[in-house]
């Protein structure tokens, strides 16, 4: 296969989050008998334990909003609802999936990195529903506060506007192409303390 038609970003993703996970289960599992032992008590191995969990979670997260999905590859609930709970532990958002079967992994993919969108208009905290009908996504998020970039979400809704995109906007770039990808458009609708996306 030629390189010009390969997802060179997806590939990238993939191999990052193949290569973080195992060490990272590694030191997990380390504290683990460490506990067993009774020899990790106090503070200091508590702080390490939460943040060797809250890693694994996002690398998890990451591994299917920015990794290669085959054409034909599934993913099933349970794994879709085991990284989002893990993602909320102890942050400030939460996540109910309502999709009752197994689903595609690249529409799964299209739906992470709305997430992560939707996860930077909420600097502090809220619930977010990801509902399907038919062939079509509906993803509601409800918070005290959103706070929206217009410049950022034009990128979303508005074909070939393009906006200042730094590292952690870089969803924002993603979501176009594979919506494009899967020949969806996305539609926005914004309420006093939601934020509804449909595609």
């Amino acid at each position: 296969m030629s390189t010009h038609r390969l997802d060179l970003p997806a590939l990238i993703g993939s191999r990052i989050c193949h290569d973080l996970i195992s060490p990272l289960g590694a030191i997990g599992n380390g504290i683990e008998l460490l506990h067993l032992t009774g020899t990790a008590e106090g503070a200091e191995m508590a702080l390490i334990s939460e943040s060797v969990e809250s890693a694994s979670a996002r690398i998890r997260f990451f591994r299917i909003a920015y990794g290669a999905a085959a054409p034909d590859q599934l993913i099933s609930r349970a794994e879709v609802t085991a990284v989002l709970g893990a993602s909320a532990r102890g942050g400030r958002l939460s996540y109910m999936w309502e999709p009752a079967d197994d689903q595609p992994r690249d529409a799964v993919r299209m739906v992470f990195l709305a997430l992560q969108c939707l996860e930077s208009a909420m600097p502090h905290g809220g619930d977010i529903a990801v509902r399907r009908d038919g062939p079509d996504w509906q993803i509601v998020a409800e918070a005290a506060r959103i706070r929206l970039d217009d410049d950022l979400w034009a990128c979303l809704t508005t074909p070939r506007h393009r906006a200042a995109i730094g590292p952690a906007q870089v969803q924002f770039a993603l979501l176009p192409e594979a919506l494009a990808q899967a020949g969806r458009m996305l539609s926005l609708d914004i309420a006093d303390g939601s934020v509804t996306l449909r595609f």
